[in-house]
This record gives C-alpha cells, structure tokens and sequence, in this order.
C-alpha cells in the first residue's frame, strides 16, 4: 500500500503541474486548447521519463477531457449540462478502472514493457506512440464537444436525446463489462481461462466498444449543437481507427500467447459488435 500511495502522491503532483501549464496556456477556443492540450503531454511524458513508467500517462486520457470540458463551459443550459455530466461520470470511472489496477510507479502496462529494447529508442516511442498520438486522437474526439458547450443557438432536440442514451448506455456498456472482468479474474479457478460470460460472450472486447460509442455520442452532441460542425466525425473515427488497427490486435496477440483456445474463442466471439451485427 506505501508503494501504491507514493506511486498516486507522485502522479497527482506530475498532473497538477500539467494542469497548470495547461491553464497558464488557456482554453479560450480550441485552438488555444490543444496547445495547452500538448504543454501538458509534454509536462507528463517528461515526468514519465524521469520516474522511468510509461505508464504515468495512462490516466490522462480520462482525466483531460473531463477538464477540457469543463474550461470549455458557457451558458449552462439542458445540453450543456447533459454533457458535462455524462463527461464526468466517463472520465471518474475510467480514472477509476485504472487507480485499480495501478499498483504503483514499479508497474507498467505491460504493453509499454514490451515496446522497450526495441530498435527506435524507447524515449519516442513514449512521446510518440504512448502519449501524443491518444492525445491527438482524443482532442480530436473532443472537437465536438465545443460547440455543444458554446453554442447556444439551437434548442435542446431529438439529436440530444439520441446522444443522451447513446453516451449514457456507454458509459453504463464499460461499466459492465469491468465489473465483469473484475469478477472473472477474482476467481483462483478462472486463472489462464478465458472470460466467456455476460457481455464478454457477445464482444471479445466490450469495453473498447462503449469507448467508441462514448465519443460518437459526444460528436452527436456536437451536432445537435450546430450541424455545421459535421466535420467534426473525425474524431469518433479516429477513436475506431485506434482501436481497431492497435489496441484491438495488441490484445488479442497477447492472449493468444498466453491462453489456449483463444484462436477459437477469436472464431466464435466477434472483436467489438455482437453478432449479428458484426460481418
């Protein structure tokens, strides 16, 4: 428990150090955010590299927007209100879901262990592959979330109430599906096996798809708030393109080194959407 006490005490020092690069930069309009967005990468992947984890960026896809869309805040009215709520109980259990599985600067993920010794030197694979690159892709995911928070011209409508239970039934999807996992791995007799059960049965990977469906509930926002910004798609789409083509592939590589049956579990559970929407 000490190591887990310093190891938090150590992160909660790095990002409010980040925070205030990032606020002393401003959030005036998203222009301005996304270079505090990147000063305060900066401030994390620095500290990562002095405490030697990679793993201190983690929480900071979680924590950042939360913030962002807070600064981001105007006239506090029904669709503001919506998303920032919903923002928030995202961002405190995905925070979370990792606090709990962190056991302190002496851990990493084992994702970034297996990237050290590699031929490019480990220092910009952190900054590059680990840090800049989710925070691209998050911001980007966060676009839309500025005029659902600025704009105040169009009144609250069906679309809101479509992002509501979309980002509302993500939220509730990823809950789920940790809790089950958690449960699962609890279990001494479950070591080695595969999680087969709940929503687990359906998606190989549940909680990734409530990831993706949390960001196309926020770009519907977005578009709710003004359809001009459209455009703004990119993001959720570059939320399944990372997904899809990295994290999806890290994972599955993993457990099929390490659990038997797991070619045939991949033949029989679909990677993100229950069958029979997944082709």
């Amino acid at each position: 428990m000490s190591h887990r006490s310093t190891g938090f005490a150590v992160v909660a020092v790095i990002y409010a150090v980040a925070g205030l690069v990032g606020w002393t930069i401003g959030f005036s309009y998203p222009l301005i955010t996304f270079y505090a967005d990147i000063g305060a990468t900066i401030v994390v992947f620095v500290a990562s590299m002095i405490v030697g984890n990679a793993s201190v960026y983690d929480p900071y896809w979680s924590v950042a927007p939360a913030v962002i869309t807070m600064a981001w805040l105007g006239d506090a009215g029904a669709r503001q209100i919506a998303v920032l709520v919903l923002m928030l109980a995202w961002a405190i259990r995905l925070t979370a879901n990792w606090a709990m599985s962190w056991r302190g600067l002496g851990h990493e993920d084992w994702r970034y262990t297996r990237l050290r010794g590699q031929r490019v030197p480990f220092w910009l694979v952190n900054l590059v592959g680990i840090q800049l690159v989710p925070t691209l892709v998050v911001f980007a995911a966060l676009l839309p979330v500025w005029p659902a928070m600025t704009v105040t011209g169009r009144p609250w409508n069906w679309l809101d109430v479509v992002a509501v239970v979309v980002t509302a039934g993500a939220v509730v999807l990823e809950a789920t599906a940790d809790r089950q996992m958690h449960r699962f791995t609890r279990e001494p007799a479950n070591r080695g096996r595969i999680i087969d059960r709940g929503l687990w049965r359906h998606s190989r990977h549940p909680n990734y798809l409530g990831e993706i469906m949390f960001w196309w509930g926020m770009w519907l926002f977005g578009l709710a708030a003004a359809p001009g910004w459209w455009w703004t798609v990119a993001g959720p789409i570059a939320v399944v393109l990372l997904f899809r083509y990295v994290s999806i592939p890290m994972m599955d590589r993993r457990s099929l080194e390490r659990r038997p049956g797991y070619a045939e579990h991949m033949r029989r559970v679909p990677a993100l959407l229950p069958v029979p929407f997944s082709s």
